[in-house]
């Protein structure tokens, strides 16, 4: 006797996080050519947009350099605050 989709997926939530985390790769290994539909399109459509976006100048820019400057200034006032409080 075969089991429902919805008989399977209550099986697998009895069974502990590890047990379902081996499980769900060897599923998403499965699947690894499996495209799901319209997804690829999708990013491909994105991609082309930010492109139009960048070349008319539509948006600011940062170099890598400014982003992690950035990133370090905050995580310092975070430190400030939590040594503060």
């Amino acid at each position: 006797m075969s089991m429902s989709l919805e008989q399977i997926e209550a099986e697998v939530l009895k069974l502990p996080e590890a047990s379902r985390a081996e499980l769900l790769t060897h599923i998403m290994k499965s699947m690894q050519n499996v495209a799901v539909d319209g997804v690829a399109d999708a990013w491909a459509v994105e991609a082309v947009n930010r492109d139009k976006v960048m070349e008319n100048d539509l948006t600011q820019t940062l170099s890598a350099e400014d982003v992690f400057n950035k990133i370090n200034l905050k995580d310092r006032d975070n430190e400030k605050d939590f040594i503060q409080s």
